[in-house]
């Protein structure tokens, strides 16, 4: 699934046209409609929905808002998205977290993740290898030699126990045989200042927060986890590109529906956010965030989001990572 990422959500805006002209009748909301986002304001979780709520207001006539529901992962959020009423009043845009991982991470939910109904994925941000300015290694060779040669003493930072850099941490440790120190923070936001300022050797964090920081020269990102170059770093080279095909871990931004929502919901729904992401002042912004936008189909979302499970499910056993 992942080496198809680009082409599926090129074909999957080129034929909106084509696939809106055959949607079925379905009556605008007549209440406001509401797009959780289960994590703080500010970051790119937050910022990706407002952009497609700005473009997407006139096609819901009563309104539509972002509303922030933070806590647990995700799961605060994704919990009232989950026990709502599937009117197409209520959606969940989410990270990872909610959708394909905490089913494997936590040992109890209150809602189930299989039982959500998929809309499409709003956007793609591939998580790249931060080291502080400093370290030794210039390259990813010299750095996989490194971590080798210093089993254990490496540290790398990440969101928290669980979070998507953590996991990604794991998942290169797992492929290139490697052991590196845990040092979890509360998000993104502290672990960058730590990394900044020499206290962290590493972190596997998504490219829209590091950039910044590379850019002027504060950290160092020397590889990208996904199947392509960044247009941001052409420089830069993937894992792919050396020789660690399976190292592809991109933070994807997902738009579900309530468990029961019919497919006539899901359809206009559909075509509205699909029709957003395919302008191109969207797009424009979504890329000054890191971000490549997607607009895959329900069909394409969800087919993604089992391959996605399977994997960080495969990860979290193997590495042993629970969170209460």
């Amino acid at each position: 699934m992942q080496a198809s990422i680009t082409r599926r959500g090129l074909l999957a805006l080129s034929a909106l046209a084509a696939a809106a002209r055959a949607l079925p009748a379905f009556a605008q909301p007549k209440s406001t409609v509401k797009l959780v986002v289960p994590f703080p304001a500010g970051g790119t979780a937050d910022i990706l929905p407002r952009i497609l709520a700005e473009k997407v207001h006139t096609s819901y006539p009563a309104g539509i808002i972002v509303e922030n529901r933070a806590g647990a992962g995700g799961n605060i959020g994704a919990e009232y998205v989950a026990r709502s009423d599937p009117d197409g009043l209520t959606f969940l845009v989410s990270p990872p977290g909610p959708i394909a991982i905490n089913q494997n991470l936590y040992k109890k939910l209150s809602f189930d993740p299989s039982k959500w109904v998929p809309i499409t994925v709003i956007a793609t941000v591939p998580n790249v290898l931060d080291v502080r300015k400093d370290f030794p290694a210039k390259n990813l060779a010299e750095f996989i030699a490194y971590v080798k040669a210093n089993p254990g003493k490496v540290t790398y930072a990440s969101q928290g126990n669980g979070s998507t850099s953590h996991l990604t941490a794991h998942l290169f440790m797992q492929l290139t045989g490697t052991e590196m120190i845990h040092v979890p923070y509360k998000g993104t936001a502290p672990a960058l200042v730590d990394i900044v300022g020499g206290q962290v050797d590493v972190f596997f964090d998504n490219l829209s927060s590091s950039f910044p920081y590379h850019k002027s020269g504060k950290l160092r990102i020397l590889a990208v986890a996904d199947q392509k170059r960044s247009p941001q770093l052409p420089d830069v080279p993937t894992f792919v590109e050396n020789k660690l095909p399976g190292m592809v871990a991109v933070t994807f931004f997902t738009m579900v529906a309530p468990p029961g929502t019919s497919q006539a919901i899901v359809d206009v729904t559909y075509k509205n956010f699909a029709g957003a992401l395919a302008q191109a002042d969207t797009r424009g912004k979504f890329a000054a965030q890191g971000a490549t936008p997607a607009g895959w189909t329900p069909q394409q979302t969800a087919r993604f989001i089992q391959d996605e499970t399977a994997k960080w499910a495969k990860v979290i056993k193997t590495a042993n990572v629970t969170v209460e």
